[in-house]
């Protein structure tokens, strides 16, 4: 394994077992804010990870490609960020809860 990939395996499973510790996986935003969420996720994620988040820069962020990862993880990866790599932390939009309830729904089928 690489150092770069090392580093990144650890910093993974550090934020995970870390830093998710207090995600609340079943708390709902309201339905605005879900809207808002969805709307941010289409636009702005969707630009590394293609409009139809079928991948790009970054990978596909369909339920067929998530099925295999932690969603802890995954919840991390989008509230902390992957240092070194375009992947930018998105902690100042949002909160732990909403990241883990925006991997839910790209765990299962994101809302158009």
């Amino acid at each position: 394994m690489s150092a770069n990939n090392l580093f990144f395996s650890r910093f993974f499973l550090a934020t995970a077992a870390i830093g998710c510790a207090g995600l609340a996986f079943s708390a709902e935003p309201d339905p605005a804010r879900q809207k808002e969420l969805v709307h941010l996720v289409r636009q702005d994620c969707g630009s590394c990870h293609g409009m139809t988040l079928k991948g790009g820069l970054g990978p596909a962020l369909l339920p067929e490609t998530l099925h295999d990862k932690p969603a802890e993880g995954l919840a991390a990866t989008i509230y902390y960020g992957r240092p070194g790599t375009p992947m930018p932390p998105w902690k100042a939009f949002m909160s732990e809860a909403e990241a883990a309830w925006i991997v839910d729904k790209l765990m299962t089928e994101f809302p158009k």
